[in-house]
């Protein structure tokens, strides 16, 4: 397994998600979203395991100015604004390969291992 945990440190869900790595013996690796966020390919593959841009969205961020502007950007330019912006992310996104989860999913990673 190839486990990277996108999140914050001060993110409940992803010191969670470290937590469930560290006690089942699991290396992974932490990616802090705040210092660098995701490539392109990364984000790509993402959005490509979880069914689409939409479900990375965190409908509750407290940027409001950013998600109503991401209902009039065309599908190219939402993508480069959320890779510009990663705290819309919802965090974490674990992913493993091309699989990939967004939040706290212990009963899929369980499948992983």
């Amino acid at each position: 397994m190839n486990i990277q945990i996108f999140g914050t440190k001060k993110c409940f869900d992803s010191k969670k998600a470290e937590r469930y790595f560290k006690e089942r013996g699991i290396k992974y690796q932490f990616i802090d979203m705040k210092e660098k966020g995701m490539s392109r390919g990364e984000f790509n593959n993402v959005k490509k395991a979880v069914g689409g841009i939409e479900k990375l969205i965190n409908s509750d961020s407290k940027d409001k100015d950013l998600l109503a502007l991401l209902n009039y950007l065309s599908e190219e330019d939402r993508e480069e604004k959320i890779l510009e912006n990663p705290q819309i992310i919802i965090t974490p996104v674990v992913r493993n390969g091309a699989k990939a989860t967004i939040g706290y999913c212990p009963e899929v990673w369980k499948e992983w291992e």
